[in-house]
């Protein structure tokens, strides 16, 4: 989803409205933060959900900071580095209540927790995060590889901006409330675009600020918001029933010890009605295709529906979007059997499943209709 298109500056260009006199500045401080960033390659590539994302070194071993999006679902995780390098990539761990992700590029006959004996330019955390919070008006700059402009060796887009303000974030994506609720980097220039999110929001020398997130609409104004997460965030939560203070710094300093703990959230499945247990694609279009992109364990659709299959019709019904599953599964009741026609590679498979009450810990977030109708 092209939503905005911008004039996205390579790393050695400049932006129409940047000073002439501060040409030569960034095009060397590009230089430098190009070299502390990497391409992401993962899962998606189908039509809406792109399969490529930006990341930040923070370690010369090959520590990365992303976010946590649909991307890094897959055991094949390429990185491109700065020099044309193509390396493989794993997921040490995520937190979804901040939307990051931490990575470690792997070598070849090292354990991902043993020195990977590589020496690499990096942003150095600890010393960002003792600068002060840059204030509304500082200038800014934006590094990522939106549209996926770059690989292997070329140089990520970079964008000039300031910052128009420091403030909470009230975003969805989709139709579903976005996790990260604390405060944010909110900016001038148009940097939150596919493929942008784990990009470096940096100062005017390339010190590093925060971390681009991804694509979403603010809830207050129903406007896309550009964005990102300072080093320093934090967010209040919930860890099961204990409050919890879910914080940035912590999440970097355990995760690279590979001692850091998501926050136990409940699964929710995203649908009311009877329990199937399939999940999908993060509903980010209007009419976002009912791919399966996770399997709840042990429910109805557990053994027989596959991920990434396409859901297109129910009870002969067909199915266009999430939205359309969403409002048939809503007339549905535990017990009621269900027959799915999936698409699985190049052929149509019929499936049925009887559906359940809802486990124990999920909870649906669609409000079930009063006396509905079941389906004819």
């Amino acid at each position: 989803m092209f939503r905005r298109i911008v004039p996205a500056v390579l790393a050695f260009g400049l932006v129409a409205s940047m000073p002439v006199s501060a040409a030569e500045p960034v095009t060397k401080v590009s230089e430098q933060v190009n070299e502390k960033m990497v391409k992401i390659f993962g899962s998606g590539g189908f039509k809406g959900v792109v399969n490529y994302t930006t990341g930040i070194l923070i370690s010369p071993d090959g520590f990365i900071l992303t976010v946590a999006s649909q991307t890094l679902d897959t055991s094949e995780l390429i990185i491109h580095m700065y020099d044309g390098r193509k390396m493989k990539a794993v997921v040490v761990v995520t937190e979804p209540v901040l939307d990051i992700a931490l990575l470690k590029i792997k070598v070849d006959g090292k354990k991902i927790d043993e020195p990977s004996g590589l020496d690499l330019p990096y942003f150095n955390y600890a010393e960002s995060l003792k600068r002060p919070i840059a204030e509304a008006g500082d200038w800014v700059l934006g590094f990522s590889n939106q549209f996926e402009i770059a690989t292997r060796n070329e140089p990520m887009s970079v964008q000039q901006g300031t910052i128009s303000s420091y403030a909470k974030l009230h975003g969805r994506r989709g139709i579903f409330d976005f996790p990260y609720t604390g405060n944010v980097y909110v900016v001038d220039a148009i940097t939150n675009n596919p493929g942008a999110g784990g990009g470096a929001l940096t100062d005017r020398k390339g010190q590093l600020l925060g971390i681009i997130g991804r694509e979403i609409k603010n809830t207050l104004s129903e406007t896309w918001i550009n964005y990102a997460i300072p080093l320093n965030a934090k967010v209040e939560t919930k860890d099961g029933d204990k409050p919890k203070i879910v914080s940035f710094p912590e999440f970097v300093s355990l995760g690279m010890q590979f001692k850091y703990k998501p926050v136990d959230r409940p699964v929710v499945v995203l649908t009311a009605g009877g329990f199937h247990g399939m999940r999908f694609v993060p509903n980010i279009l209007e009419r976002t295709p009912p791919y399966v992109d996770e399997l709840y364990p042990n429910s109805p659709a557990s053994k027989l529906v596959q991920v990434n299959d396409l859901v297109s019709f129910i009870d002969g019904e067909p199915i266009y979007s999430i939205k359309s599953f969403n409002d048939y599964m809503r007339k549905t009741r535990p017990g009621m059997t269900i027959r799915l026609e999936v698409r699985r590679g190049d052929n149509l498979q019929t499936i049925e499943l009887k559906l359940e009450e809802w486990p124990k810990g999920l909870l649906p977030t669609v409000p079930l209709p009063k006396n509905p109708d079941p389906p004819k």
